[in-house]
């Protein structure tokens, strides 16, 4: 078995490893949801920690490691009786990003289920992470369906599968610690809830801790039973410190003070229901546990905020996370009455529970305040005009839906119709693999022609495998939004393009929300370029969009062809994701020979590929030229303005792309 890297050698990352660590005393936390860039020991540090954990006694022969001590009375092995058990290591189970949800939850088998009455069960990952760590590596990227049920069974404590009226529970308690990387896509708002704590990590830019992680990252690749030997002694230190934490944390007293301390914090705040408050609760009681004492303190208070509110705290998708800490110490001082005693140490962001002072180095959060200059009275700039700086987005609105035509296969999303495991019933097929929805009724009729031959005598069908069928549903998907933004100087108007801005803005937040991908497509002067390759990380677009500078004659044709190379390549990548192209132009089209025709003969090759589009038309002013509903003809898709994207009218407005195209 490979030597695991030890969890006291990672470098620095210390609000990463007492997080973890405290769930590690306390599991009732709520786990640990750990954001950040990639290469930053986020992995290491979770695979590290299943090492330090105690062993698990367990009831032998149990594939639910039910405790011999406490048998669990409904555990499909059982019935167990209490006595003396095995012990074996704390386990640590790793979910992929690609798993099923049989693999997940278990898998009956439903065959025998309908023919005997016998519940054959196959225990999933949920079973084997009992008592242990389940640790989902990219949970961002997990499907919603398997991130809910994930989810559910942490907060409740067990695992439930139900297959067409066949039911199995088992007791399902992990310690759950998801990593994300946040340029790949953020997690919905009320599933970022349901970790109990958060944490930030970034690599440090101060060099003398980079030449450390240099240095043991090679001296355990040379050698990994070696290295780990070397810091043996630490990690036994921390294992016996876990121990008797868990064993004082039943002690922890958890004052008045410290509860109104608490309850203030979460309500100046403004978090959404009470789950922060009994994290909060619970984070300080096994940060004074860990700390070895009885009593929780106004530190653990404030330690506890900064890793269980920051998540909690984003309303939308373009929110940093992240807790104002002048505004945290000046609430627990004044919930707890200005007492000196209480008040919180001013000299860092919280070593509360002993946790080691953090690593100095950049914030890295500012946020450039562009003051850009444009063209006056809201005209249009000519196209040749000189570049000009960055214009703040309007706020951004709600749009209508816009939704590909036809019916995808596409990965689970909410923007258009799709096939899919999860939905309405639209019929039966036979099943491809494995049987995951049951159709009863298909079953039952496929089955019963036969029954006479096969000898059926008794109340019961007589199934066989080629009668099953499953279940054929019908639901939504995720698609790739393309954007194509003109940035050239017939756009450059500060009034319009801020308009613009807040437009592509609030197709970003509706993508964000649909669980699509996006990409950003730009051009200007004499070029296009590709802003924002295809990701699933719309904050990422909306920070490329907000930087974007404007300026320049209009090349629409070298704009339109970057997008269909995008597209291309991602077909590549991606086949079973359908593609939306989204053109935010006046239409306009300057610089080189023929530009309008090479623009349009540009758009016919989307044509050609039924390529779903939209042109969001621009242009503004009493005259008006038409060129975006000349363009949208081109593509085959259709115009629509600034002012419609908002309106009632366009409700419909890409359905009705395939009658546009047909006429």
């Amino acid at each position: 078995m490979t030597t695991p890297f030890p969890f006291t050698a990672v470098v620095g990352q210390d609000d990463l490893r007492l997080a973890l660590l405290l769930n590690a005393v306390s599991p009732a936390v709520g786990g640990v949801l750990v954001r950040g860039e990639k290469g930053t020991a986020k992995s290491t540090a979770v695979r590290a920690l299943s090492a330090l954990l105690p062993a698990v006694a367990v009831v032998p022969g149990c594939r639910f490691s039910c405790d011999p001590a406490a048998p669990d009375p409904g555990c499909p092995d059982g019935p167990h009786e209490a006595g003396p058990g095995t012990e074996r290591p704390a386990r640590m189970v790793e979910l992929p990003v690609g798993a099923s949800e049989d693999r997940l939850v278990g898998a009956l088998d439903i065959e025998r289920a309908l023919a005997e009455g016998v519940k054959a069960f196959e225990p999933g990952l949920l079973a084997d992470a009992h008592r242990g760590i389940l640790y989902v590596d990219e949970v961002n990227l997990l499907h919603d369906h398997l991130v809910d049920l994930l989810l559910d069974a942490a907060a409740m404590g067990a695992s439930y599968v139900e297959r067409e009226g066949v039911s199995v529970r088992h007791a399902a308690k992990f310690l759950l610690v998801g990593t994300m990387n946040p340029e790949e896509g953020e997690l919905r708002p009320q599933l970022l809830d349901r970790f109990g704590l958060t944490v930030e990590v970034a690599a440090s830019r101060e060099p003398d801790l980079r030449v450390e992680v240099v240095r043991r990252r090679l001296a355990y690749d040379d050698d990994p039973a070696a290295f780990a030997a070397r810091w043996a002694q630490e990690e036994a230190a921390v294992r016996q410190r876990i121990v008797a934490a868990r064993e004082l944390l039943p002690q922890v007293r958890l004052g008045d003070g410290a509860l109104r301390q608490i309850a203030a914090t979460c309500a100046a705040f403004e978090v959404d229901g009470m789950r922060a408050d009994i994290v909060m609760a619970r984070t300080a009681t096994a940060l004074a546990a860990w700390a070895g004492r009885t009593d929780v303190l106004a530190e653990d208070v404030r330690q506890a905020a900064l890793l269980a509110l920051p998540h909690r705290r984003r309303r939308n998708p373009f929110d940093a996370p992240g807790l104002d800490e002048d505004k945290l110490d000046e609430t627990l001082e004044q919930s707890s009455g200005g007492s000196p005693d209480d008040d919180p140490d001013p000299d860092g962001p919280g070593g509360g529970g002993g946790q080691p002072a953090p690593d100095s180095g950049p914030r890295g959060d500012g946020a450039g305040d562009a003051r850009p200059e444009a063209g006056e009275g809201g005209q249009p700039q000519p196209s040749g005009a000189q570049e000009q700086s960055a214009v703040r987005a309007a706020e951004p609105f709600r749009t209508k839906v816009l939704s590909v035509p036809g019916i995808g296969e596409g990965a689970a999303g909410r923007r258009s119709r799709a096939r899919t495991e999860h939905g309405r019933t639209t019929g039966a097929r036979r099943p491809r693999g494995a049987l995951t929805k049951l159709h009863l009724a298909a079953t039952v009729q496929a089955a019963a022609p036969h029954q006479r031959a096969r000898g059926r005598s008794g109340p019961g069908l007589v199934i066989r495998r080629d009668d099953l069928r499953q279940a054929a549903r019908e639901g939504r998907e995720g698609n790739l939004v393309l954007f194509v933004v003109d940035a050239s100087g017939s756009m450059a108007a500060r009034q319009r393009m801020s308009a613009v801005k807040g437009a592509v803005l609030s197709l970003l937040l509706d993508a964000y929300q649909r669980r699509d991908k996006v990409g950003l497509v730009t051009f200007r002067g004499s070029a296009a370029d590709v802003a924002l390759p295809p990701t699933s990380s719309v904050d990422a677009a909306a920070a490329r969009l907000e930087s974007l500078p404007t300026g320049g004659r209009t090349p629409l044709a070298a704009g339109l062809l970057k997008a269909h190379e995008v597209l291309r390549v991602e077909r590549l990548r991606d086949p079973a994701r359908r593609a939306l192209l989204v053109v935010v132009t006046d239409g306009r089209a300057t610089g080189g020979p023929e530009p309008v025709a090479l623009a349009g003969r540009a758009a016919r090759l989307f044509a050609a590929g039924q390529v779903a589009s939209v042109v969001v038309d621009c242009e503004s002013g009493p005259v008006r030229l038409g060129l975006a509903g000349q363009l949208a003809g081109e593509l085959g898709g259709t115009a629509v303005t600034l002012d419609e994207l908002r309106a009632d009218s366009i409700a419909g407005l890409v359905k009705g792309m395939q009658s546009g195209r047909a006429a």
